[in-house]
């Protein structure tokens, strides 16, 4: 195999898992990023072409901008990386499957190489997605399938800007620029949940200081106004996460617990319907996620990228703001052990 191709089949392990693979989860694996790797075209050459609309140069430009940026003031890799861009013709690069047990805590994982063991499988086709999703369920778990707009190949290959990644405004293509350059700082092997938060506190931090720098005020003030509501959200769900728990771990039949765990799901929805009343003046943007099935495997896709970002959130405050130490510190806690990486997470105190 050669160093290239090599390399490649890394990269694609690395986005979408090859454990125990067949030969066509294997082939859609790199030929979809291969495909996408084929129609990428550099970004510089792109701005101003004839056939482009004024909305389209404009989000060029603004993502050509936006990589600068995270090279100058948040420390995050001078690569190839978002420096092509491809059209993608959806509105999802990959759909990602994830399973956790019907009636007990905790997610169903799959080991890979490069990436070791993640909370899901990915694919370039909703299609073949969901017919995973229906395999997993017929084993007893519940699944959930969710639309994927940027993936990382944490470095292996360069990247691509998608169409994909420009749906949602400034902000959100900031952030998410952010993000996954931040998965190539740092990353740690068997460990989601570490990854995602620290990813997630570059992509905040790193869009408040984008918009500033930009004298965005009004943005600024949308995304402060978000992250409240999302705050509040993630309050909703852990609570009803602490609900399930509890029920799960009782001595009530598979059958009570079913009862249980639909009942908790209803007093969750009515919950919500409390906050969006009372706390945000109607807003609908959450309608979505809960008028569609929940289950353990939805509920558990909040926590993985969030339970740990106040944590990272508070050392890089720790650290004055200053991404290249924050970097160190983090790299230096996640060669701990999981306990310790946790415990060390939570009580540091120092920036070193």
């Amino acid at each position: 195999m050669s160093g290239g191709v090599r390399q490649l089949t890394f990269a694609c392990a690395a986005m979408l898992g090859l454990q125990g693979c067949s030969l066509s989860y294997y082939a859609q694996s790199i030929n979809g990023h291969l495909d996408i790797l084929a129609a990428s075209q550099p970004i510089e050459k792109l701005i101003d072409h004839p056939s482009n609309s004024t909305e389209l140069n404009q989000n060029l430009e603004l993502a050509r901008d936006i990589r600068q940026f995270a090279i100058d003031r948040l420390s995050l890799p001078d690569n190839g990386s978002y420096r092509n861009y491809v059209d993608t013709g959806r509105d999802f690069v990959t759909w990602s499957v994830f399973a956790a047990p019907e009636l007990a805590p905790g997610v169903r994982t799959w080991c890979f190489p490069v990436v070791g063991c993640v909370p899901y499988r990915g694919y370039f086709s909703k299609e073949a997605a969901v017919r995973f999703a229906q395999q997993v369920r017929k084993e007893g778990f519940d699944v959930h399938v969710g639309g994927v707009p940027a993936y990382s190949t944490l470095g292996l290959t360069r990247d691509p800007l998608l169409n994909t990644m420009l749906l949602y405004g400034e902000s959100y293509l900031a952030g998410v620029i952010f993000h996954e350059l931040s998965h190539q700082r740092v990353y740690v092997e068997n460990d989601t949940e570490f990854n995602e938060a620290f990813a997630v506190s570059v992509e905040e931090a790193g869009t408040v200081a984008w918009l500033k720098h930009r004298g965005q005020t009004g943005e600024l003030g949308q995304v402060f106004a978000a992250r409240k509501r999302n705050d509040d959200f993630l309050r909703l769900v852990a609570g009803t996460q602490d609900e399930l728990t509890k029920i799960f771990t009782s001595g009530k039949s598979d059958a009570e617990k079913r009862d249980s765990k639909k009942a908790a799901i209803e007093r969750l929805r009515a919950r919500y319907r409390h906050v969006k009343a009372t706390k945000w003046n109607g807003y609908r943007g959450y309608d979505e996620w809960f008028d569609a099935p929940i289950n353990n495997a939805k509920l558990a896709t909040v926590g993985v990228y969030n339970n740990l970002v106040p944590a990272f959130s508070r050392l890089l405050k720790i650290c004055s703001g200053d991404y290249e130490r924050f970097y160190q510190s983090v790299a230096r806690i996640g060669k701990l052990n999981k306990e310790d990486r946790r415990r060390e997470l939570s009580l540091a105190k120092n920036c070193e």
